[in-house]
């Protein structure tokens, strides 16, 4: 059993098990035929991934390597907020005529700020920092910005990356671990997705500033799962699970700037069925 199966698996089960509901609440999301999108949640996951032992994508089912590389790298490295600069539709429900999402996820990372430094947009202040001052405790992004809030036409889940290195005895490297803070999530559709894209996040910046990969925790405030998803999750949680796949990264790529999303590849990847059809409340 991989590690990512293990602590989604544990994860559900305690929400099925231990978690309180919406139901009958004033709550935002609905499902197409307009009926309330009510859930299952959690307060307070937190889940640890070892990142030097294995990558952590699922195999209960396939997680899309590249598409989710291809989101994280939408928002960090191309810093974008139109989908037409996405090789993906998970965002055409979120987009105006124009493929804009507002001034969310990358506008919020193009924006630059000033330091003693000089101006620099968050992705480039992270990069830096990690290069010139990796024992700062201050090497973090937010995306959360209450200005702007009211021209997002999606306010960001995922929305905060802290990194932070340390030494290990003997090491010759340092070693990059991050936390990722998310106020909500879809544990179905959306939580090996954005572990996922996470990972290869850290697995990036660790190979461009020459440094060892850690540990990732992923801290959720609201994990839950969908009323119309309950059934789905129970099935999955019941799958015989596989060994963890090896992850590749372009030994070459040496500039954040200069990674694709076939840059990454998993080998020998076994997975259960794809869950089909998996409704989404918006």
């Amino acid at each position: 059993m991989s590690q990512a199966d293990e602590i989604f698996i544990g994860m559900c089960r305690d929400i099925l098990e231990n978690g309180t509901s919406t139901e009958g609440e004033k709550v935002r999301p609905h499902w197409e035929d307009g009926t309330k999108a009510y859930t299952i949640k959690k307060f307070g996951v937190v889940n640890r991934y070892d990142l030097s032992k294995e990558f952590p994508i699922m195999t209960l089912r396939r997680t899309a390597l590249k598409s989710a590389t291809d989101e994280m790298l939408w928002i960090w490295q191309r810093k974008s907020n139109n989908i037409r600069d996405l090789n993906s539709h998970i965002w055409d429900e979120w987009a105006d005529e124009d493929g804009s999402i507002g001034k969310a996820y990358g506008y919020q990372m193009g924006v630059k700020h000033a330091y003693k430094e000089g101006m620099m947009d968050q992705v480039d202040r992270v990069i830096y920092d990690l290069k010139n001052n990796p024992f700062s405790r201050r090497i973090m992004t937010n995306i959360y910005v209450h200005q702007d809030l009211h021209e997002m036409n999606l306010y960001p889940c995922a929305y905060s990356m802290t990194f932070n290195v340390t030494q290990k005895k003997g090491a010759e490297r340092l070693t990059l671990n991050a936390i990722l803070n998310q106020r909500s999530q879809d544990v179905l559709t959306a939580n090996n997705w954005n572990v996922v894209q996470y990972a290869v996040l850290v697995h990036m910046l660790a190979q461009v500033c020459d440094m060892e990969v850690g540990e990732l925790v992923h801290v959720i405030a609201d994990a839950h799962i969908y009323d119309r998803h309950v059934p789905m999750v129970r099935e999955l949680i019941e799958r015989t699970p596989y060994p963890a796949p090896a992850f590749y990264l372009n030994p070459e790529v040496k500039d954040f700037y200069r990674f694709t999303r076939d840059d990454v590849r998993v080998e020998n990847y076994v997975t259960g069925e794809q869950i089909k059809d998996i409704p989404v409340a918006i």
